[in-house]
């Protein structure tokens, strides 16, 4: 089935299920949408659902055009790139566009970036610290559901990698969260406002880390 949708085609992608009460609609990132539902729900009724819902499926038509925009391509310390597949060997930027082989390790070139960006930024806000401190090492690795991780322990924090896609101020955010660990262990009132003492707009990288 297709549909208009504000003079535009999408495809929809009907799921029906044995008892399923209710109908769902969502839209996922192929930007088709798709309908779970009844097995007894014509595709009339279906269409009159989805047109009758068409203001709530244009926003997330809008959210995952939004969502693409700011995932597709090459990231790099907060600026995009457009990707220009190339002969070349390895990974080369230029002023808006990226030439890489399509054979590179890119994440392998992000952790060469990484290992002098990230221990830069760790010795500065490590310097700005307004508290007595140990010396944390550092380590470098992806991580998909944590920006950092600071082990109190072994005094080691640890940094995502995915931060080298990142403006360097979401950076020198993580860092100071993690430090902060080393004075209170935990996510209480006083740790964040230590967290505030050294990064007075947390509270909005953390949002932009969350998008």
């Amino acid at each position: 089935m297709k549909i208009e949708v504000n003079n535009k085609i999408y495809e929809v992608v009907i799921n029906k299920k044995i008892g399923n009460k209710n109908t769902y609609l969502r839209v996922k990132e192929d930007l088709k949408i798709y309908v779970t539902t009844n097995t007894f729900t014509s595709n009339r009724e279906i269409e009159k659902i989805i047109l009758n819902n068409k203001d709530s499926i244009v926003k997330m038509i809008e959210k995952m055009e939004k969502h693409k925009e700011n995932t597709e391509g090459f990231f790099y310390l907060g600026k995009r790139y457009d990707i220009i597949y190339m002969s070349n060997e390895g990974i080369t930027l230029g002023e808006e566009k990226v030439f890489i082989n399509r054979e590179a390790d890119i994440d392998k070139w992000y952790k060469k970036q990484a290992s002098k960006i990230f221990q830069e930024h760790l010795d500065d806000c490590y310097d700005r610290f307004t508290k007595s401190i140990p010396y944390p090492s550092l380590t470098i690795r992806k991580m998909t559901t944590r920006w950092g991780v600071c082990n109190t322990k072994d005094k080691r924090v640890t940094l995502n990698l995915e931060l080298m896609k990142k403006p360097l101020y979401c950076l020198d955010y993580v860092i100071m969260h993690e430090l902060s660990h080393l004075i209170h262990p935990n996510h209480s009132k006083n740790f964040w406002l230590l967290v505030e003492e050294n990064c007075k707009d947390y509270k909005k990288i953390k949002k932009i880390l969350k998008e």
